[in-house]
């Protein structure tokens, strides 16, 4: 199996906090979810994020459970957001803040 290459530009996270709690609270990915993560972005470019997550879902055989959304874990996975830095990150930052 091999991974297909991610042509899109994936625009920056809004906070740790939102990508770790919709990671957690969503199996699959909204329209909205993806704006809440990524702030304002264009349907467009929404919709060229979400197809490259849909060709990942298809080739690693995930399952779609409804066809407007894509899985949250696959989606991460294409757009290179890794949780447990994501989480690590979050919880530096929040050490930080209480210093």
């Amino acid at each position: 199996m091999t991974k297909s290459v991610l042509s899109v530009r994936v625009p920056q996270i809004t906070s740790l906090e939102t990508a770790i709690r919709l990671y957690y609270e969503h199996t699959e990915l909204s329209n909205s979810d993806i704006k809440e993560l990524f702030g304002k972005c264009s349907s467009a470019t929404i919709t060229r994020l979400k197809s490259k997550v849909r060709e990942r879902m298809a080739e690693e055989k995930t399952p779609v459970w409804n066809a407007n959304n894509v899985n949250t874990k696959v989606a991460y996975s294409t757009w290179g957001l890794d949780i447990d830095d994501l989480e690590t990150r979050y919880q530096k930052v929040k050490l930080v803040n209480n210093s």
